[in-house]
């Protein structure tokens, strides 16, 4: 029989938000990987897994999940871990990963699985989709996504705050991931194209040092490195406007 590698998204962090279909994924692998840091502390995806399977079946895999400059180490950590979860296949059939938010939006399983493909002959890769940090913030701060005809724009501001500038200046929603440790930018960003009103941002979502707040308060000071913004349009045309 082939061997079967899932990637689960878990959400952004709230137990809760794990949806019924990765929750029976979870149980039903024999072996759930989650990612960790080198630097070996529990990240959001492991608390997470660890509320509906027993820790004897969890295996920590390290990826230099936060590594940009060094490309070389970085492509390192991600063989060694392909290798690992290669052997763990070979060994059990049924692998599961565990990824916040969504396993096909900005997920270290994307690389994981190229390199699987290539190492594990005949596996078979499937993902079970998650609720993502820009929902999970949606409805706890009010903020609306989208309405009508409105577009929606995701920018990682790991690719740089002239990337979200020029997404700023365009139609319908922005939502930027990985903005904490450029967060002036962000304000400063949000503040020449007037969308700073409307804007709200957030970090540990669903987790206890969570953290909602307008962009307005937005200041020089650094934020976690996971911080998510969501920047409406201006919409001035009432209920229904934008269809």
């Amino acid at each position: 029989m082939s061997s079967r590698l899932v990637g689960v998204g878990v959400g952004p962090g709230d137990p809760e938000l794990v949806t019924v279909k990765g929750v029976n994924a979870l149980r039903a692998a024999e072996v759930v990987v989650v990612p960790v840091m080198d630097t070996g502390e529990r990240g959001r995806a492991e608390a997470t897994v660890l509320h509906y399977v027993p820790g004897d079946k969890v295996v920590r895999v390290v990826f230099a999940l936060n590594e940009r400059t060094d490309r070389r180490r970085r492509e390192a950590a991600w063989d060694a871990a392909g290798a690992k979860v290669a052997e763990l296949l070979r060994a059990h059939g049924s692998v599961a990963f565990a990824t916040i938010g969504d396993p096909n939006v900005y997920s270290t399983f994307t690389y994981l699985a190229q390199t699987i493909a290539e190492v594990v002959p005949g596996v078979v890769v499937e993902t079970v989709p998650g609720i993502t940090a820009m929902q999970d913030l949606a409805a706890r701060s009010g903020a609306v996504l989208t309405e009508g005809t409105e577009p929606l724009t995701l920018v990682p501001v790991t690719a740089g705050a002239t990337v979200l500038k020029e997404a700023l200046a365009g139609p319908g929603t922005v939502v930027a991931y990985k903005f904490g440790r450029q967060a002036a930018e962000v304000a400063e960003a949000l503040r020449e194209t007037g969308r700073i009103d409307d804007a709200v941002w957030g970090s540990a979502l669903g987790l206890p040092e969570e953290s909602v707040r307008p962009a307005g308060e937005l200041g020089g000071a650094p934020l976690p490195y996971l911080s998510t913004l969501i920047a409406p349009p201006r919409r001035d045309g009432g209920r229904g406007g934008k269809l």
